[in-house]
């Protein structure tokens, strides 16, 4: 009887272990398991380089989502950023997305400066007033070359 006590202590500290480092994993991965309560809105960029799906939407420095998809206009030979912004957030139509990084070489995110408008975007509507990424590499470039 002792020994079976012992074995069923063993099991239940094993699938402890085991219930937190899937809980840890998943914290740590930044995975949602339940979807929060989110609202898809599209935004267009001439260039996001740099920018990667999961990306941090900011406003005022806050984050309020995630970048959910990005995906190029072939006819446009545009990008379109798919945003998933946080049902508590209303965005408005006079709205400009940003494509900034954090810090100097720090990942790329998007800014999202709010409008004035007293109309909110829709769920599935796009931000029209954007602003693409800034090519460090390429401004560099031009002002050492141009300096010549």
């Amino acid at each position: 009887m002792k020994r079976f006590n012992l074995e069923v202590a063993v099991g239940i500290f094993l699938v402890a272990g085991f219930l937190c480092f899937a809980w840890l994993s998943i914290r740590l991965g930044d995975i949602d398991l339940l979807q929060r309560d989110t609202y898809r809105i599209e935004a267009r960029f001439g260039s996001i380089a740099g920018l990667k799906e999961g990306a941090v939407v900011q406003v005022a420095g806050v984050p309020v989502g995630k970048v959910s998809r990005i995906r190029l206009d072939s006819e446009m030979y545009e990008a379109v950023v798919e945003l998933a912004i946080n049902n508590a957030v209303r965005l408005t139509v006079d709205s400009i997305a940003s494509i900034r990084t954090a810090g100097i070489i720090g990942d790329r995110y998007v800014s999202i400066s709010p409008g004035g408008f007293p109309e909110y975007i829709e769920p599935g509507g796009e931000i029209e007033e954007t602003e693409s990424a800034i090519n460090l590499e390429e401004l560099i470039s031009k002002y050492i070359f141009e300096s010549q």
